[in-house]
């Protein structure tokens, strides 16, 4: 109850601060957009009269844009700048704070992107079974999880190198492209399908959207090793943090 408290608390102060700067949330909700829109445009081009396609990267839209994670700049600009270690001292495990701005941005992203991503569906034609997206939202709560677990564990990186965005960036590459918004899983290459089927990344945007789209099951495998990948990656973070600490304390930071 004590930590569902405290993140409460973060995002509420995290939502409260971002109102101030509804613009930047604006370029952000563009930013995340642009990358499933193009892929629409160019996939109904390859498949015209494909009404799933157009289903999925709307889908994928609405995905790109809650499940969107900054750890890099909400945690790795605190080791930068020294702050991190006042945190160490607070009676609260640090991730509390990056997790609770992850869920204030998500909501402003959200309230500014979903509009937009209805007037897609709506210019499109895009509609859904009520019930594919009630099975998509157990993945679409795994996702982001998995999402903000990947990208606060290239975050962590920031306890050993000053290149963190570097390292984060060519992390959304893979999720660009493992992920399903360069293609849609079934319409990669077989070897690369098989990858992207086994790897974390389509889990983080894919799936959901694919459920959501009816391409895919609502339970299963997928879903099942979607909630080993945050198994898996909770134990990495965990260890990457534990070193890192006492890499930050060993220098005197």
């Amino acid at each position: 109850m004590r930590t569902s408290r405290l993140i409460a608390l973060a995002v509420r102060n995290q939502f409260l601060e971002w109102a101030g700067t509804w613009w930047f949330t604006v370029s952000l909700v563009v930013n995340y957009a642009v990358g499933p829109l193009i892929g629409l445009v160019v996939w109904s081009a390859v498949l015209p009269g494909d009404e799933v396609i157009v289903r999925y990267f709307v889908a994928l839209t609405a995905v790109h844009l809650l499940t969107a994670s900054f750890e890099d700049y909400t945690f790795a600009e605190s080791v930068y700048d020294g702050t991190v270690g006042h945190q160490l001292l607070e009676p609260q495990p640090v991730v509390l704070g990056p997790a609770g701005a992850n869920l204030a941005i998500r909501l402003w992203l959200g309230l500014f992107g979903l509009p937009l991503t209805v007037t897609v569906a709506l210019v499109t034609g895009a509609s859904y079974r009520w019930q594919a997206v009630l099975l998509a939202l157990p993945s679409l709560v795994l996702a982001a999880l998995l999402r903000f677990l990947w990208t606060w564990l290239l975050a962590l990186t920031a306890f050993w190198t000053e290149r963190v965005h570097a390292i984060v960036g060519f992390g959304n590459i893979l999720v660009f492209v493992f992920g399903g918004i360069a293609a849609p899983l079934g319409d990669l290459p077989g070897s690369w399908q098989t990858a992207a089927a086994l790897l974390p990344f389509h889990a983080m945007l894919g799936l959901p959207a694919g459920i959501a789209a009816g391409m895919l099951s609502g339970s299963g495998t997928a879903v099942a090793l979607q909630a080993g990948w945050c198994v898996v990656l909770t134990a990495g973070a965990m260890a990457v943090w534990r070193s890192g600490v006492r890499r930050y304390t060993a220098v005197g930071a």
